[in-house]
């Protein structure tokens, strides 16, 4: 199993694989969960996805298991900067203002995760070692761009599945149902896992 961090500067040493995550996720997100999102060519996108962004996939022979996007809080495309902070700015209908107990952080060592998907097609087998390389790409690929903290949007069963990942984390916002389930804007504090 390998684990690629995908830029827009790099995407071309990656074959098929930036085609395959995008498709990956449109099965995980459109598909699965019925959520209402764009696509083309059989991927979803949005209007994070830019060159500011990294995606990691956790792959095999052609097929993503899992995935992540890494977006800086200071960037900026348009009247779009980051998803939780356009969420509390108003700018996205179906995530709700108040997602946050504070201004959304625009900060440079402060970058946000989103899009985090396992694959349902993931043997069940190797999910546990697919959520520690996860953890590890994720870790990795954030300090690599300069990060000591990410904000998150994910399931609100996080305390249980972060501590055992060995992840410092806060909540920051309160417990909402979105789309399909409960969710919850959570921090990571990396300079604990600087190892």
């Amino acid at each position: 199993m390998q684990t690629t961090t995908l830029s827009f500067e790099n995407l071309h040493n990656h074959g098929e694989l930036f085609a395959n995550f995008f498709r990956a996720r449109k099965q995980s997100f459109i598909v699965q969960k019925n959520w209402d999102l764009p696509e083309a060519l059989d991927m979803e996108y949005d209007q994070y996805d830019t060159p500011a962004s990294r995606w990691i996939a956790i792959h095999e022979f052609g097929e993503v298991y899992a995935g992540i996007r890494l977006t800086p809080t200071t960037m900026k495309c348009g009247m779009y900067s980051y998803m939780i902070r356009d969420a509390q700015r108003g700018l996205l209908g179906t995530i709700p203002e108040d997602l946050l107990y504070e201004e959304a952080p625009v900060d440079e060592q402060t970058w946000e995760c989103t899009r985090v998907f396992v694959s349902h097609t993931t043997p069940q087998r190797i999910r546990r070692r697919v959520h520690a390389l996860m953890v590890a790409a994720m870790l990795k690929g954030s300090r690599e761009q300069g990060a000591s903290k990410l904000i998150t949007l994910t399931a609100s069963n996080w305390p249980r599945w972060f501590g055992r990942c060995g992840l410092d984390a806060k909540a920051v916002g309160r417990e909402m149902f979105i789309g399909d389930g409960d969710y919850q804007c959570v921090m990571i504090d990396l300079t604990s896992n600087l190892h």
